[in-house]
């Protein structure tokens, strides 16, 4: 919270003026000093302070610790041919409707990639209406305070042409529909808005609903629309359509791609460590692009901002005062309305409901057998701590390197406060990745899952309460604690697996998006 500062006092005139002035700066300033910690201490002193490793005697095995060359060559081996291919055509042409119902428009909240799946839905909502989609709006985060367009990050033109034969698709709405603007939908209750859209909605109930409006008033607009559409009870070439969206349609804007593909390359061809290079780190030429073998990465999706830290009511070490201090913003950001707080941090961790500190993350990569040498890349935002919470991580793989460290000021102009164009950059880093593993399930790990699965990438998905459970054991011997970390993951690093009833098409691919081969 900003704070205003209280310098506009008045300041007497004639004989002693000055000596009053320099008291009364002495006491605005400092009081308006200690006002600002007193109110700034949970994030600038109990969030960047250095936390005491809470696993201590795990973590000097840890750094010990020695690798096998047929471990790592087991380790970084790609996945196998498991039977399945990406198959997101339908067996007929696609095509148009002869005339529209009219348009259809969709306000998405969330992060990117919750955004990214509500346009997968907007697109077959449209199909199922026979309506013509607008380009989807992108609320602001109130988190992250994002105002980043479906243009901004998507390459409009690609996805409109992609689609052409499946959805007839339009930037903006024409002149006649130009009132139908998010400020005219939040100033009262309006006829052409739908508000009550269940989560899961069925197709019926938008043909139902839905397409009354369309007919009476040529468009409808959908807000809320995230997760409002069944996985279930679709025909086929509806759910391909999802597919095709998802994997074909949404490319990311030309300089998000440039800048990953800088970035990639950094980290499969490393002229040095960023503190060697400096600040010409970035503008150096790959010149030996072609001469040395390509390195191998891992991205870790380090889910672990202070929302998170939070919301999960966890216990993560800071003491007394960490666990005030989050308690405090739960109330603040929920009114405490989270039910993990109704639990001990114990059941919460022996459940698999409290996400991976860097620290634990690293002990479980450890486990796994990436060695020291093991280039890193840290998807993350914002990380709860900052530095010296990801101090430990850094311990054990040095080579760890962020977009910071990776790409000069210029080269991240374009995106620099923009949590949207942020995350873009790491989801595209993330699927060029040999290995990808997040410390938590989210959005981003869902979509990366789910994409990776496409492309039969190998991926590694954290067995949560295992972990839980072997954190919580103070005695445990590193060689116990690897052998169960080995077990208990030898099947979760990108084995495919069919979807459920109610599970998402977009974390499980298979069998919509893909075809026994």
């Amino acid at each position: 919270m900003e704070l205003k500062n209280q310098n506009n006092h008045w300041l007497p005139q004639g004989h002693g003026a000055l000596s009053c002035f320099s008291l009364l700066f002495f006491i605005v300033f400092f009081s308006s000093s200690f006002t600002q910690l007193s109110h700034a201490s949970p994030s600038m002193y109990l969030e960047q302070r250095a936390v005491k490793p809470r696993h201590m005697r795990l973590l000097k095995s840890a750094l010990e610790r020695e690798v096998s060359t047929r471990q790592l060559s087991d380790l970084w081996a790609p996945l196998e041919n498991q039977g399945w291919r990406p198959c997101v055509e339908c067996g007929s042409e696609p095509s148009l409707p002869e005339k529209s119902e009219g348009y259809i428009q969709v306000f998405l909240d969330g992060g990117l990639n919750q955004q990214r799946m509500g346009i997968c839905d907007a697109v077959v909502v449209a199909k199922i209406l026979n309506a013509t989609l607008v380009i989807p709006y992108l609320e602001v985060n109130p988190v992250w305070r994002d105002s980043s367009t479906f243009m901004d990050i998507f390459d409009a033109d690609h996805f409109i042409n992609v689609l052409k034969d499946d959805v007839s698709i339009v930037k903006e709405l024409p002149d006649e529909f130009l009132w139908s603007t998010r400020e005219y939908y939040a100033a009262t209750t309006r006829d052409t808005r739908i508000k009550e859209a269940p989560v899961h909605a069925s197709a019926n109930w938008y043909l139902k609903n839905v397409l009354p409006v369309l007919r009476s008033h040529g468009i409808a607009a959908i807000a809320p629309f995230s997760h409002r559409l069944t996985f279930d009870s679709l025909p086929m070439e509806i759910q391909r359509l999802r597919c095709k969206v998802n994997f074909q349609a949404l490319r990311f804007v030309p300089h998000i791609r440039i800048l990953g593909d800088a970035v990639i390359s950094r980290l499969r061809y490393p002229q040095g460590s960023a503190g060697e290079m400096g600040t010409n780190h970035l503008q150096m030429a790959t010149d030996a692009y072609y001469k040395r073998r390509a390195g191998k990465f891992v991205v870790l999706h380090l889910r672990f901002d202070k929302d998170m830290a939070a919301h999960s009511a966890c216990d993560f070490g800071g003491g007394k005062a960490e666990k005030l201090a989050l308690a405090k913003y739960r109330q603040v950001i929920w009114q405490g309305r989270v039910l993990n707080s109704q639990f001990t941090d114990e059941e919460l961790r022996s459940q698999g409901r409290c996400p991976l500190t860097p620290e634990e993350i690293g002990l479980l990569l450890a486990a796994l057998g990436f060695d020291n040498s093991t280039r890193l890349y840290l998807a993350s935002h914002k990380v709860y701590g900052g530095k010296a919470r990801i101090s430990t991580l850094r311990q054990l793989f040095p080579l760890m390197e962020s977009k910071k460290s990776l790409a000069s000021a210029d080269e991240l102009s374009q995106i620099k406060g923009k949590a949207s164009l942020l995350a873009a950059v790491d989801y595209y880093v993330g699927m060029h990745s040999d290995i990808f593993i997040s410390a938590s399930p989210g959005n981003m790990h869902n979509a990366l899952v789910g994409h990776r699965t496409y492309l039969n990438l190998k991926t590694i998905r954290p067995n949560m309460a295992l972990m839980g459970q072997l954190f919580l054991n103070k005695s445990i011997s590193w060689s116990e604690f690897q052998q169960a970390v080995v077990t208990g993951h030898w099947n979760r690093q990108g084995q495919l697996r069919l979807r459920k009833p109610k599970q998402s098409i977009y974390t499980y691919p298979i069998p919509d998006c893909m075809c026994q081969a």
